[in-house]
């Protein structure tokens, strides 16, 4: 007798799919997403010659919280083989929306469909508009377009729901699989609780552009805390920049009342790519770096599934231009085998939805972990390219390795540099995957640059000292932009 799939359907009052079929039961049933997966409770029933599963739309990622499954497509499957025939009508859970036609099921933000009709998000936008606004004690944050709530705004977040207990905070998220930090409140972007919120609160915290219509309101502050110190040319810098685009860039600075840079150098840099004027900049270090001197590595490693005394090689590269998806100069099997070490795999942001997740026995796919710092807090060495994380990591002054086989076609085509890494790099600049794993087994390919390290710090990191986030938080509270 064959194992065969009878019906699927979602269970509302469980927030999951119930799977029945006729014959044996299956060994395994998943939901297999680009950057997650659900297993199914299976069991028999020798009564009927068939069997059940329940398949929880809900996974718990990291030792977090359980939380619905991301916004994408997903396969569903059975002993590993894919079905493809499911036909679910759309539902809208707590949580999440569910459907599924011909071998894809879809799952999308808790969002009335209603409001993403061209109708629907006019009179969503036409009621923000409208509305008074910065009326409520309250911060509105966003980090990487809604897809973390890490990085700068994330160490902000902790400061002051340490210090200032009394100020509500908001978090932009594009779906509810997003963890916030405690006490926090998700708000789904688009949704009417997210224009109500971001109309109300008196303080906007983001590190990158502000999406949709913004319109500010009275009283209404925005820290723009942005997301690394820049080797790579940005906004009015880019080669080849288009009329629109530039005034593009002029129109967003224009929205942000301070800006935040790590250091003198990212200050100059940040202010000239988008003609910041006269505004203030506040170089006070990164709030995210405070979690390189006062984090828990031990921690951490657990939560990632890191045994102890295992070496840890993180590679972070950033995006290309021409490119969704992550690049591939690394084959992270292969490297985790030579190095003899797990191998932590970070994507781009650009790149976490478009991107699959890599696997292998001693590979960590860590595109969607929550906070990049704290990945560069248990690496015991760093391979990159041109990525900020650079100046990040170097913090920790543990060992770099650059892989930029692109490097003339980057610098001279794509971005270009601010300054010539080649001749500055706190680490040794390699081709190829080859030259990087003899690379990490020589001490000497990186005491060459010792003394490149050293000056390398003394730039980019005197502010990364574990203060950073109280530094900005007594400036937010000082100017009165919070109560509390």
């Amino acid at each position: 007798m064959t194992t065969r799939v009878t019906s699927v359907r979602v269970d509302e009052e469980q927030q999951a799919l119930r799977i029945a079929g006729h014959g044996p039961a299956p060994a395994g049933i998943e939901l297999v997403g680009r950057r997650a997966a659900a297993p199914a409770r299976i069991a028999a029933d020798p009564a009927s010659e068939g069997w059940s599963a329940v398949l929880p739309l809900r996974a718990s990622r990291w030792g977090g919280a359980e939380l619905p499954l991301p916004s994408g497509e997903y396969t569903l499957t059975v002993d590993g083989s894919p079905l493809d025939d499911v036909a679910i009508e759309p539902v809208l859970l707590t949580g999440l929306r569910v459907g599924a036609t011909g071998g894809a099921v879809r799952i999308a933000p808790p969002i009335d469909p209603a409001y993403e009709t061209a109708e629907g998000r006019l009179a969503l936008e036409s009621r923000y508009a409208a509305q008074a606004g910065a009326h409520e004690n309250a911060v509105f944050f966003e980090s990487f377009y809604g897809q973390s709530s890490g990085c700068n705004p994330g160490a902000i977040d902790r400061e002051l729901a340490a210090r200032a207990p009394g100020v509500t905070r908001y978090w932009s998220v594009v779906d509810l699989s997003v963890p916030v930090p405690d006490g926090a409140i998700a708000v789904v972007e688009g949704s009417p609780e997210w224009w109500r919120a971001r109309a109300d609160a008196r303080l906007l915290v983001v590190n990158d552009w502000l999406r949709r219509r913004f319109d500010r309101k009275p009283g209404q502050r925005v820290l723009q805390t942005w997301h690394g110190t820049p080797l790579k040319r940005l906004a009015l810098h880019r080669p080849g920049l288009h009329p629109r685009r530039w005034l593009a860039v002029v129109r967003e600075s224009r929205r942000w009342d301070a800006l935040l840079a790590q250091n003198p150098y990212a200050e100059r840099a940040l202010r000239k790519a988008y003609a910041f004027g006269r505004k203030p900049v506040w170089v006070d270090g990164y709030p995210r770096n405070d979690v390189l001197t006062t984090g828990d590595a031990a921690h951490v490693r657990t939560a990632l599934g890191i045994g102890e005394g295992e070496r840890v090689l993180l590679y972070a590269p950033t995006w290309r231009d021409d490119r969704s998806e992550m690049v591939d100069f690394v084959d992270p099997n292969a490297l985790a085998e030579a190095a003899d070490a797990v191998v932590l795999v970070r994507g781009h942001s650009r790149t976490i939805r478009p991107g699959r997740d890599q696997a292998g026995s001693r590979v960590i796919d860590v595109t969607g972990y929550p906070d990049t710092a704290e990945l560069l807090l248990v690496a015991d060495a760093l391979v990159t390219d041109y990525s900020s994380v650079m100046f990040d990591f170097s913090a920790t002054g543990k060992p770099m390795y650059f892989l930029v086989p692109d490097l003339e076609h980057y610098r001279g085509t794509m971005r270009g540099f601010y300054f010539d890494l080649a001749a500055r790099a706190p680490g040794p600049l390699l081709r190829t995957q080859e030259e990087l794993v003899a690379a990490l087994s020589d001490l000497s390919a990186v005491a060459a640059h010792a003394a490149s390290y050293v000056s390398w710090q003394a730039q980019f990191n005197g502010r990364d000292d574990g203060s950073a986030s109280a530094r900005v938080v007594d400036r937010i509270l000082d100017l009165g932009w919070l109560e509390a």
